[in-house]
């Protein structure tokens, strides 16, 4: 605009640095979409790769404990069966008291 009215060399100057700063922001903007789309387009990989290791780490987590450790072998003689039944009943000292 002031290129028109005042018809200097400095004003045409400054009118085209003024159109040229414009058209470096439209480029940069264009340029800044592009990116920002690239981007969103990585983030949705990555949280895609995010959910597929977490569900791998969580079943070789299993995998990744100490075995359990084995059963001990008991030591000493052990009876199979539930109860002799030769066995004699005890009686307490309450019991005896009572004349049981």
């Amino acid at each position: 605009m002031a290129a028109m009215v005042l018809s200097s060399p400095r004003a045409v100057a400054m009118s085209v640095y003024v159109i040229r700063a414009f058209i470096r922001m439209r480029e940069d903007q264009a340029t800044n979409a592009a990116i920002l789309k690239r981007l969103a387009e990585i983030d949705k990989t990555l949280l895609t790769h995010d959910a597929a290791l977490r569900d791998i780490y969580q079943k070789l987590l299993p995998l990744l404990a100490p075995p359990p450790d084995p059963p001990r072998k008991e030591i000493g003689f052990h009876l199979k069966e539930k109860g002799s039944p030769y066995r004699v009943k005890k009686t307490t000292a309450r019991q005896k008291a009572a004349g049981q």
